[in-house]
């Protein structure tokens, strides 16, 4: 079974090529065009897919050393995302396997973050708890199988990704700002400030609060000093990331014992976190647990992920028809 898979919820164009279950290309385009507004314009975002689109597809298909006469199916997200982003990776999908004449395979883009972990070894044994963590997305899920999966938590309001961009939005740093906190935290104090933390019941987040907190600490340090942030950029990184990341691993914690699961992984752009997976890993040898996280090309978007989706979807006999259309809110 060979599968050509695209990716284009957000800014991020990428085809994959998967045959038999085995990943044999991944080409990913980033959209730089972005960063002179500090964050994804959507619009110019589905213009950048529109041009990038048949290049990539093209790649993965030379790289995988196929032909798209050798294909059995297209795969394709069809949410959640931003709507004119979809529709280019969805109609674009649509089109090739109508002239091709072969299967649709739709997929669910943050079902398929924690697919990825089956991409290489070692792979997580069923069932297991992931955390989902991206820009738009904080959620721990209960993962029975490859298609059966449950959030069992979530973020109430803003996703943790969220509040790193809006932390380096008000550090003045330049989009996108969450590797360069990642990066400056490195080299700071992570207990040099103390920031509010909101307990949410059961499993749940909330972090609207701290993003609102670090204003108020900037708008009062800089009042006093207006050196403030270029003097502590540093520890000003660490402990905030160091609050996140506590927040994050508490509820994990929490599900872990819950639901007596031993085998832990964590998926979605902000997995690529150095100070998250350096955690996970402690946490993981104090408590006994198997802990899976994937390679960095992984944790952001890609096609990859996708075709390891369709990959299990294809094996159940789970496609789709030609009157799919994307859904920029796409339930689980």
């Amino acid at each position: 079974m060979t599968i050509l898979a695209i990716e284009s919820s957000c800014d991020d164009s990428s085809a994959a090529v998967i045959i038999d279950g085995k990943l044999h290309s991944n080409i990913v385009a980033s959209q730089a065009i972005h960063q002179k507004w500090g964050g994804v314009v959507p619009e110019l975002a589905s213009r950048a897919h529109q041009q990038h689109i048949v290049p990539v597809v093209a790649e993965a298909l030379a790289t995988a050393k196929i032909t798209k006469s050798d294909l059995n199916a297209i795969a394709f997200t069809r949410g959640p995302g931003l709507l004119g982003s979809l529709l280019v990776g969805t109609s674009f999908a649509k089109a090739l396997a109508l002239g091709l004449d072969i299967p649709l395979i739709d997929v669910h883009h943050m079902q398929a973050h924690v697919l990825a972990h089956f991409i290489d070894e070692p792979k997580p044994q069923f069932p297991f708890l992931c955390l989902t963590v991206s820009g738009g997305h904080t959620q721990i899920v209960f993962v029975r199988s490859a298609l059966d999966m449950e959030i069992i938590g979530e973020t109430q309001d803003d996703a943790v990704g969220e509040a790193f961009d809006k932390t380096a939005k008000l550090l003045d740093l330049p989009y996108p700002g969450g590797p360069l906190i990642d990066k400056y935290a490195k080299e700071g104090n992570p207990l040099r400030f103390e920031f509010p933390t909101v307990e949410m019941q059961g499993l749940n987040y909330s972090f609207s609060g701290i993003k609102t907190a670090f204003l108020y600490f900037l708008q009062k340090e800089t009042a006093k000093n207006p050196n403030f942030v270029e003097e502590n950029i540093k520890d000003i990184c660490a402990s905030m990331q160091h609050t996140l990341i506590k927040i994050l691993l508490q509820k994990l914690k929490k599900a872990a014992k819950q639901y007596k699961i031993k085998d832990i992984a964590i998926a979605g752009g902000v997995s690529a976190n150095s100070g998250l997976r350096a955690e996970l890993q402690r946490l993981g040898e104090e408590l006994g647990w198997n802990v899976y996280i994937p390679q960095f090309q992984y944790c952001t978007d890609n096609a990859g992920m996708i075709a390891m989706a369709a990959h299990f979807k294809a094996e159940k006999g789970e496609f789709c028809g030609q009157d799919v259309s994307p859904m920029p809110r796409m339930e689980w």
